[in-house]
């Protein structure tokens, strides 16, 4: 028997996940690959009004709400302090723990944020995944995803992999609906995850997709 191939997610935000491959990961479930997505932060500086203990919660049980829609296999926090990324990342050994997660599961890719982002956040996740693939010479696909870049300046040269995102386009946004804590925020960039959706499915010639940026193969 054929065995299953793991995709892994490394993203900051527990709704980044979504926001970026959300569709495509949907279609892998779909086609019977396991998801697992690990998250950096919990997100609970957006709750400030809220119990630190109820903020992280909160945050994680839409996390998990989400990922049960695109038919994920867990999602998994290691809790690090948004504005703090670059000391904890150190302090937790969060690269160490990288490398340990992407070796035992062997994953046949990998999705993590862009180097274009310019959330600072996004950006350093980036580097502590890249830098944890290095150590270890991982040799599977590495896949760039957006989040906050709807224009692409750097690196366009980059091989590019589109997903038809037609029939898992509405999991996707329904996932997104699940994080009804960050309505407010995530109201004005659903116009961006239309607006690409249907740019990149123009690519390709279909109704929606995702695009993603190569980085390792």
């Amino acid at each position: 028997m054929k065995k299953k191939e793991n995709v892994l997610v490394f993203c900051a935000h527990s709704d980044d996940q979504i926001f970026g491959p959300g569709a495509t990961l949907a279609s892998y479930a779909k086609e019977g690959k396991d998801i697992y997505t690990y998250i950096f932060s919990y997100g609970e500086a957006s709750l400030l009004w809220l119990k630190r203990k109820v903020a992280v919660k909160t945050r994680v049980k839409e996390a998990k709400k989400a990922d049960k829609i695109i038919g994920g296999r867990g999602v998994f926090f290691f809790g690090l302090k948004e504005g703090r990324f670059p000391d904890e990342i150190k302090t937790k050994r969060i690269v160490r723990r990288l490398a340990k997660i992407i070796r035992e599961k062997r994953p046949g890719k990998i999705f993590t944020h862009s180097f274009n982002d310019p959330h600072p956040d996004h950006r350093i996740v980036y580097n502590a995944v890249m830098n944890a693939i290095s150590d270890i010479k991982y040799k599977g696909d590495v896949f760039a995803f957006d989040v906050w870049n709807p224009f692409i300046f750097r690196k366009t040269f980059l091989p590019k992999l589109y997903v038809d995102a037609t029939k898992t386009f509405d999991k996707k946004l329904r996932a997104l609906k699940s994080f009804e804590s960050q309505k407010s925020s995530l109201i004005p960039l659903f116009w961006s995850v239309w607006f690409r959706a249907l740019v990149h499915g123009f690519h390709i010639h279909k109704k929606y997709a995702e695009r993603f940026f190569k980085i390792i193969e």
